[in-house]
């Protein structure tokens, strides 16, 4: 369509004529208007050439534009446009013309309206860089490490030091002393980077720890928001893992329940935090937590005070920490594992203890189950037979034993179903698991009964949950006899009279703390045998008050 097409000689007059040349020449218009059709053509071509490498088949004012830009011609302006230019069309006298409507303005209104706001100056401000090589954290200076960075720190540590021996203290290249350190032996890598708090963050950091320790709930709910969603914390991880790890030492001493408990909602919302990678922190973490589900007392009465739910809250920390930070090279879910399943073969090992490590490899899932504590249920039973039978003069250890006996009715259950076949016999179960083999085999055929979208299996799963409860008071009751009992005599008192207020605690002082009272309170009743239908009604509402008081999800 192009080819053969030129602009006729008469156009060029009238053109020149809209700019004031009044009489073009004949030949002069003849040379313009093939010169002008010619590079017309070319635009047009090249134009056409950025609409079919867009996939298109309408040409539009861009490719003109771009074709203009390649030939290095000042594009067109005002014609492309990504709003809807509203034209209106007018006829008359032989002319047809498209405008654009324009409001007509009063001045009235401009002239006593609010005059704008005059700009602001330019001005300079000045901040820190760094202060002593260290990066202030302030909004003028970039963000903190990102999470990919600290992993990558914590995976290889010589990456810092790498590019710290690059010089010598003379400002030289030290490539020499480079090749010298790779013959030398390297023990310890110590971390270049030294964090000092701001004043800010050293402010934020003695406010979050009274918080999360004080006798106030509302604040410390907010200071564990606080913890699992604040993106800026990772300078202060190394403080925060202290106080929780010392904290845990000094309570579990002074066996003060509260604040372990304070302390593993500190733990939770830390890992909830999607900005924080504790992998560098979990030489302080794990003990702290595997200390609250084995420790052999974690209260002042464990006969009353309901420390079982601070051992079953503690297990779901350890089974979220080894689902998160466990790889084949530090081999940390096997670890754990261990150390729980050491206290199965153990026949001192206390029965307190024994439900923590029952508790935490039910948390690592259905496998762990069926490989370490199914196999061991037959020597669990008669640890603890002589317990429930009214044989041991300690009422300690025979609430443990309620305990246990509880735990393993709610965990064994689901996978016994699986592992053995029906029909399901007492006598065989009791051959096979002791003295706890009639009720599992009475709860393996109850569970054989029900749906299987209504049976759950204690795992991994059950991380997510944030609430302290109590194994003991979920599990399920077949096949066990009626052996809690409230002794009238004795009423539940509060497992803490004493409340320490840790105001910006270092490592070396948490152990000097003084302490205040609190109201709190954390009651569990002892377990006696046989007891009357209305005492077992009072032992149930008290037990439904313990628990509501123990919710401790931030």
């Amino acid at each position: 369509m192009m080819y053969g097409t030129t602009l006729s000689a008469e156009s060029m007059k009238v053109i020149a004529e809209s700019i004031g040349v009044g009489s073009l020449p004949d030949d002069a218009a003849k040379e313009l208007a093939e010169d002008v059709s010619i590079k017309i053509k070319r635009i047009v071509q090249d134009a056409a050439k950025f609409m079919h490498h867009s996939k298109r088949e309408k040409l539009i004012m861009s490719d003109i534009d771009h074709a203009l830009k390649v030939r290095n011609i000042e594009p067109q302006y005002g014609f492309t446009s990504n709003d809807f230019i509203p034209f209106r069309f007018a006829s008359g006298g032989g002319r047809e013309l498209h405008f654009i409507e324009e409001k007509e303005m009063d001045l009235t209104e401009i002239v006593q309206g609010n005059v704008a706001k005059i700009p602001l100056d330019i001005t300079l401000r000045t901040h820190w860089l760094a202060v002593d090589g260290i990066q202030p954290t302030i909004p003028e200076n970039p963000p903190p490490l990102s999470k990919d960075h600290q992993a990558l720190d914590s995976v290889n540590p010589v990456v810092k030091l790498e590019q710290g021996v690059t010089k010598d203290t003379a400002g030289k290249p030290a490539t020499g002393k480079i090749h010298k350190l790779k013959n030398v032996e390297t023990v310890h890598v110590k971390q270049l980077a030294t964090h000092e708090l701001s004043v800010e963050q050293q402010l934020y950091y003695k406010e979050i720890t009274e918080a999360c320790v004080g006798s106030d709930e509302p604040r410390r709910g907010e200071a564990l928001q606080s913890l699992s969603s604040d993106p800026g914390l990772h300078e202060m991880l190394p403080r925060m893992c202290t106080f929780i790890a010392e904290g845990v030492k000094v309570n579990v001493v002074q066996n003060n329940l509260a604040l372990l408990i304070y302390l593993m909602r500190m733990v939770k919302a830390m890992l909830d935090n999607p900005s924080l990678y504790l992998e560098k922190y979990l030489h302080e973490l794990i003990p702290s937590v595997t200390t609250c589900i084995v420790s052999k007392q974690l209260c002042m009465r464990p006969e009353l005070d309901n420390h079982w739910a601070l051992r079953d809250f503690a297990s779901r920390l350890m089974a979220q920490i080894c689902k998160t930070f466990n790889t084949s090279t530090n081999n940390l879910q096997t670890r754990v594992t261990r150390i729980f399943s050491k206290a199965l073969q153990n026949d001192k090992t206390h029965l307190s203890s024994l439900y923590g490590s029952i508790a935490g490899l039910s948390e690592l899932g259905a496998e762990v189950i069926k490989v370490f504590i199914i196999p061991r249920l037959k020597f669990i039973s008669e640890r603890i037979e002589n317990h429930l039978l009214g044989s041991s003069q300690s009422n300690t250890d025979k609430t443990a034993a309620g305990h246990i006996r509880a735990m393993l009715q709610k965990v064994c259950p689901p996978i016994l179903k699986q592992i053995r076949s029906p029909p399901d016999y007492a006598e065989e179960y009791k051959n096979d698991f002791g003295f706890l083999g009639p009720s599992l085999c009475q709860a393996v055929v109850k569970a054989r009964n029900t749906p299987s979208s209504t049976v759950t299996i204690t795992g991994s799963s059950a991380i997510s949950s944030g609430t302290i409860t109590s194994a003991a008071q979920t599990a399920t009751t077949i096949g066990r006899p009626q052996v809690t009992q409230i002794t009238p005599q004795r009423q539940p008192s509060p497992v803490i009279t004493t409340l320490p207020q840790l105001r910006g605690i270092q490592p070396t002082q948490i152990q000097q703390q003084p302490q205040t009272p609190q109201p709190q309170k954390f009651v569990i009743v002892q377990a006696q045998s046989s007891q009357p239908q209305q005492q077992q009604q009072q032992h149930q509402q008290i037990q439904q008050q313990s628990s509501s008081q123990l919710s401790t999800q931030p």
